[in-house]
């Protein structure tokens, strides 16, 4: 409903109580109403869900339409980054959130930093998901609440068509609230455990499930070594659940991302049952590395495969895990992707060791000779050295083509001495346009950042302690932090508004009319910043 329709609705509601609610003001109704737009996740799941689904045809029709993220391991600084989106590009299109189950182990278990082994709390998952949404939907509040603000200055003054434009832009209101893509792990135990956990996070919101292939109880992060894959039936089972907590929730649009670590996993935890030679399993155990042994030198406890009348041993290491044959990871990434699209998958992830775009394309290229409109979701990891990478991959290319290096240490080349060289800003231009390059050549439909404000707030608190602490004092916090923020115009600089005082005092106003106490009187040290 429009804002005059919630006004008119609830005029009638209040008239019809026989005088009971005569106090009720229908105007101050219908803005707290527009100000709260999602009342439960589900309501958001679903929102952001068709948002993601017109995205996606978007990049099918045009891969320039691709989206971006960053990971945000706080409401607040989700909210504050969708804030600055709306203040520097005017709307939040194309813009979601990622939740990094690595940011989750490492900032939000009650255990404390953990690694990324799928040891936090579970439930840890959903609540975040859920302070991400608090937080953006407290942004619509005052944002709205600002203009509803302005609307009432504009009656005051007589000044009906200023009221107007602000009647008008009320009305187009661009909420904050963006689809995210949250990470289930490798769905923390087995197929029930991950559609109790699907069900909870698409509860509080999320409208996309990133699950990955490998075991459980052996996950490590998709940069780390040690990493096991388990067989395609048993990831296909998860991956089904999350289907189920979708579909029984009503979020019918929901998304799934399948996360294949194959690249840079050499070990599986069991040997897949096939039923019939090709298959899924057979394909799978395709790739174990065997030795061919005679029936009577088998050994106590030999696992033997049977292929192509052939008797197979697989290699077993002490961990009990079984090996995969080097340099088949690309391979085994095509199959597992291949296996994920046509068994309900709606996008794919593969975890690469490098941003590269050419190996990204390979494989992609393999996959959509089977699955067409095959599309990824793309990790631009902290974990890359991307200053080293893409200056090593110009030196490379410059050296295939023939033209001098000789200035250049391909070793030493992330060194300050290159900064500044032709070298150093072809690689930097590389690095500006990676993400629009790799959407239109490798099939990249979302790419995201899952560790920045991990960082960013490592970074900019260490730049603070080292002025604040030191020669400098206060002014490091005043010139470092709140002159930048009061001249970038950064929301935060008024924090009493940004936590919700201002809001607080027109709920008082809405509730005691003249009898209420506010905060936001002459005497707020707010003002200040008024200018």
């Amino acid at each position: 409903m429009t804002y005059q329709t919630h006004i008119a609705q609830l005029t009638n509601l209040i008239a019809d109580q026989n005088g009971t609610w005569d106090a009720i003001s229908p105007e101050s109704v219908a803005r707290m109403r527009l100000q709260n737009r999602f009342t439960t996740g589900l309501d958001i799941a679903r929102y952001t869900a068709a948002i993601m689904r017109k995205d996606m045809a978007a990049y099918d029709a045009d891969p320039a339409h691709y989206t971006q993220s960053l990971g945000c391991w706080h409401g607040f600084i989700a909210q504050q980054k969708m804030i600055s989106i709306k203040k520097h590009f005017g709307t939040t299109d194309r813009r979601y959130l990622y939740l990094s189950g690595w940011m989750v182990a490492a900032m939000r278990s009650e255990f404390g930093p953990l690694p990324d082994q799928s040891m936090h709390e579970k439930t840890s998952v959903p609540a975040l998901i859920e302070e991400l949404y608090t937080f953006l939907r407290q942004a619509d509040a005052r944002e709205l609440g600002m203009m509803f603000r302005d609307v009432d200055a504009a009656r005051a003054a007589g000044n009906a068509i200023e009221e107007q434009r602000l009647l008008n832009a009320i009305e187009n209101h661009q909420t904050h609230v963006v689809p995210i893509i949250a990470d289930i792990d490798a769905g923390f135990g087995n197929a029930e455990a991950t559609y109790l956990l699907a069900r909870k996070m698409i509860e509080a919101g999320a409208c996309a499930l990133q699950i990955e292939n490998q075991v459980s109880d052996e996950k490590q992060c998709g940069h780390q070594d040690g990493k096991v894959t388990v067989p395609h039936e048993d990831f296909l089972a998860k991956v089904r659940a999350c289907r189920y907590a979708f579909l029984e929730l009503g979020v019918e649009d929901g998304i799934i991302v399948t996360r294949t670590d194959s690249l840079g996993a050499g070990l599986t935890k069991q040997i897949a049952v096939s039923k019939e030679a090709g298959d899924l399993g057979d394909q799978y155990n395709s790739y174990l590395d065997c030795e061919e042994i005679d029936p009577a030198t088998a050994q106590n406890g030999d696992v033997i495969l049977n292929r192509d009348g052939k008797l197979l041993r697989p290699k077993r290491l002490p961990s009990n895990l079984f090996q995969f044959r080097a340099g088949t990871g690309e391979d085994r990434c095509v199959m597992d992707c291949i296996a994920s699209l046509q068994n309900g998958a709606d996008l794919l992830w593969i975890e690469t060791e490098k941003p590269h775009i050419e190996q990204i394309a390979g494989m992609v290229d393999r996959i959509r000779k089977v699955v067409p409109n095959a599309k990824l979701v793309y990790n631009n990891s902290p974990s890359f050295n991307w200053t080293l990478n893409f200056r090593q991959q110009v030196f490379d290319a410059w050296s295939a083509a023939g033209q001098d290096v000789s200035a250049y240490d391909r070793a030493r080349l992330m060194s300050v001495d290159y900064d500044g060289t032709t070298l150093a800003d072809e690689a930097d231009e590389r690095i500006r346009t990676f993400q629009a390059d790799s959407a239109k050549r490798a099939g990249i439909f979302h790419h995201l950042i899952t560790l920045p404000t991990y960082h960013t707030a490592a970074l900019s608190t260490d730049n603070l302690a080292k002025e604040y602490f030191g020669d400098a004092g206060m002014l490091g916090y005043v010139k470092g932090v709140q002159r930048k923020e009061i001249r970038e115009g950064i929301a935060c600089v008024k924090h009493q508004n940004m936590s919700g005082s201002d809001l607080g005092d027109d709920h008082k106003e809405y509730f005691a009319g003249e009898a209420a106490l506010k905060a936001g009187g002459a005497h707020n040290t707010m003002n200040q910043f008024a200018a």
